[in-house]
């Protein structure tokens, strides 16, 4: 069998919650032996939002599947020890703790190089340097401070966070392009260095197209969004591509909560729609045959395609459009996911059996490599692998790891 993308590379993973635990993911995914190092209390996610009494909540096995994991008190002084041989022995070391925590713990950046020049080592933060480094970053506190928020929502709404976890999950997988830059480029200096993502920094570089309207702003109103009303700032535009092409939400019968299709405006598409729409004069009406004219109308637009729309399901609305090779795409409730062949098929809906709490759904991985296809297995149990790595690795005899568990140094 063919070898995995990053089989050989061992990945010391002292993440927890989910932006570092996100990254480590895709890296165990693309084959690196990913350690979970918790304290003995385990990663905090293991207890969140459980939905069945003492088992590992659904928050901690989704973000940790294919590691093993081990458990440590890397505040004592022989916890320290283990910790210094563990780092000796990876390629990649992950962390998203507050600022400082990793070197008031003894390991500075320096004592790193000094224990393991190779080591490629990754940190997670919410800021960068500067007046919210010590700001404590979560989920939806990265999106407003990102852009996320000021530009999601409707004109006439207050700032809206997006369902996506952009702050965390988004963070995680810069994160891997990071590791993975570092990692090719140690092929060419034997040296390892440091990576570092910031939370707010991730999310602003995905709000980039805002910032690209924000310096259009200067010589004009947008005339892709809806609003009536432009200041000096990038407004609130609800449903609106705000791209080339106008595209908006639209009504689908029989009118619940996820009853819509997107659709989009583009000039070839415009004749076929206004046939499906019942209204073909409107192909050669020089007030809405060009996109030039649609333009300041496209709120009246989407109001006539709708009127269309919310007559039929959104599953044969997508049947009708498609066959105009117009783009489009139904609004999926996370039922509709979760349920979906297709994505089953795809590897992107998975079932995995877990030893304490049966088997869970979870999502695969998105990257696909034709020679490392993955295979999700479960996240581990707390320590689960204590003995397989601290004695068959690391050589500890039996008694002695006995004696650090009953310390609660493991």
């Amino acid at each position: 069998m063919t070898a995995k993308a990053l089989e050989g590379v061992r990945v010391l993973d002292m993440t927890h919650v989910q932006s570092g635990p996100s990254a480590t993911q895709v890296l165990a995914w693309l084959g690196a032996d990913v350690v979970k190092l918790e304290a003995p209390t385990g990663d905090i996610t293991r207890r969140q939002l459980r939905d069945q009494p003492d088992v590992d909540s659904l928050y901690f096995t989704m973000l940790n599947c294919n590691k093993r994991s081990i458990t440590l008190n890397t505040k004592s002084e022989r916890g320290k020890e283990l910790l210094t041989e563990l780092i000796r022995g990876s390629d990649v070391m992950v962390e998203n703790f507050g600022p400082g925590a990793v070197d008031r713990m003894g390991f500075t950046w320096e004592r790193i190089q000094e224990i393991n020049p190779r080591l490629v080592y990754a940190s997670v933060k919410g800021f960068g340097e500067g007046p919210y480094t010590r700001f404590k970053a979560y989920e939806v506190v990265a999106q407003a401070m990102g852009g996320s928020m000021s530009t999601t929502g409707f004109e006439d709404g207050p700032p809206l966070a997006t369902g996506a976890q952009i702050g965390d999950s988004g963070t995680g997988i810069h994160l891997v392009s990071g590791i993975l830059a570092a990692l090719f480029q140690r092929e060419r200096t034997g040296r390892g260095q440091r990576v570092t993502v910031a939370m707010q920094h991730a999310v602003l570089n995905l709000c980039r197209v805002k910032l690209r309207d924000h310096q259009r702003l200067a010589h004009g109103p947008l005339g892709e969004y809806p609003n009536d009303h432009f200041g000096d700032e990038v407004p609130r535009s609800g449903n609106a591509s705000g791209g080339g092409q106008p595209g908006w939400a639209v009504r689908c019968a029989p009118g619940g909560p996820n009853d819509f299709v997107y659709v989009i405006v583009q000039p070839a598409g415009w004749k076929p729609l206004t046939e499906l729409m019942g209204r073909p004069e409107l192909a050669e009406d020089p007030e809405w045959a060009t996109p030039e004219a649609r333009l300041p109308r496209l709120g009246k637009m989407f109001q006539l395609i709708e009127e269309w729309t919310e007559t039929l399901p959104k599953w044969e609305v997508l049947d009708q459009l498609t066959a105009h090779d117009i783009p489009c795409g139904p609004v999926l409730s996370t039922r509709e996911l979760i349920e979906d062949g297709s994505l089953a098929e795809n590897g992107m809906i998975v079932e995995v059996e877990h030893p304490e709490r049966g088997a869970f759904t979870t999502v695969g991985s998105p990257l696909k490599l034709s020679d490392s296809p993955v295979d999700v297995t479960s996240s581990p149990l707390l320590g689960e692998h204590n003995a397989e790595i601290f004695s068959g690795e690391l050589g500890l005899e039996s008694g002695e790891l006995r004696r650090l568990h009953e310390e609660g140094v493991i």
